[in-house]
């Protein structure tokens, strides 16, 4: 197979300035493969007080900019609908279009549900999921009307369930609804939106997670970031054959992740006393079908014209 490239097109990478990082690592990729690579991280967040250093946006910018790609950086954040706008204009004002946009910035922490803070939960629908909502938002318009464009979303393997994780796992699971939702919107514009489950050693694990933990240690000596990023950049080409996918990248392990939906049983009679009797029925996984982002046929609807909060 020819060298899979991205010459002339434009991505924007966001949380990218961290090293080590999976943003760093998608950008640097890209960037090798002649994408125009828009570098996004605010750099320092004051209340992230566990993360080792401070990221650079411009630091990464430069180091591609060495290596002789092309790259610019960017600070604001995702977590408004000013930022996103503002994250797209600087493609925009770069390099005149924006073709690939891979939401990557993140924050999480760990406590139970009764013990973090209702600001600490808010803020992790704000930064994970609310700004890629905003970025997804921001960059639309410029894609639908070039008829081209590929999203990655950051999901999480905690979206199906990890103790001490609630607002992460919340976050990364509704991202996981919002790129099944982008990909159905977007299969009549030549826009493809998937998503990625990763797993590596970064500035963020190590923000998590004790020093002495052997979950951080495995992952500092087993998952460099370098090595869940060709998934990523794979789903941002050309070529990508598929949307409203998850796939998981870790330590060079390559998988799909999807939904499915077991028979069950059909009785318009149901009652509980069925259910509870028909249980295993329900729960039977023979047969499951796999639920895709097209199985359901929206077109005769007929959904009232958005007018707006009433």
């Amino acid at each position: 197979m020819s060298e899979l490239r991205f010459d002339g097109r434009t991505a924007i990478v966001t949380g990218a300035g961290g090293n080590p990082s999976l943003g760093r690592a998608h950008a640097l990729l890209l960037a090798s493969r002649g994408a125009n690579v828009v570098v996004n991280d605010i750099g320092s967040d004051p209340e992230m007080k566990n993360y080792p250093g401070a990221a650079s946006a411009e630091a990464v910018a430069e180091e591609i900019r060495a290596a002789g790609g092309k790259a610019v950086a960017d600070t604001h954040s995702v977590a408004t609908p000013e930022g996103g706008e503002a994250i797209v204009r600087t493609a925009l004002d770069a390099f005149g279009r924006v073709d690939i946009l891979v939401n990557n910035a993140a924050i999480s922490i760990g406590a139970p549900i009764d013990v973090m803070t209702p600001h600490d939960f808010q803020r992790h629908i704000d930064v994970n999921l609310m700004g890629a909502v905003w970025t997804c938002r921001a960059a639309w318009p410029h894609m639908q009307a070039q008829g081209y464009g590929r999203i990655v979303n950051t999901t999480s393997s905690s979206m199906t369930g990890f103790a001490n994780q609630a607002a992460y796992a919340t976050s990364k699971g509704g991202l996981w609804s919002l790129t099944r939702a982008l990909a159905a919107e977007g299969a009549g514009h030549g826009i493809k939106v998937n998503a990625v489950s990763p797993g590596a050693f970064t500035r963020l694990v190590s923000s998590m997670l004790e020093d002495d933990s052997p979950l951080l240690q495995h992952s500092r000596a087993n998952l460099p970031p370098e090595l869940s990023s060709p998934a990523v950049v794979f789903l941002c080409h050309d070529s990508c054959p598929v949307t409203g996918e998850c796939i998981d990248s870790v330590g060079g392990e390559v998988q799909r992740t999807f939904i499915r939906r077991t028979p069950g049983f059909t009785d318009r009679a149901v009652t509980i006393e069925m259910v509870a009797q028909r249980w295993d029925e329900v729960m039977a996984e023979a047969d499951a079908a796999t639920i895709g982002t097209g199985d359901f046929d929206t077109s005769q609807w007929k959904i009232r014209p958005y007018a707006g909060a009433s």
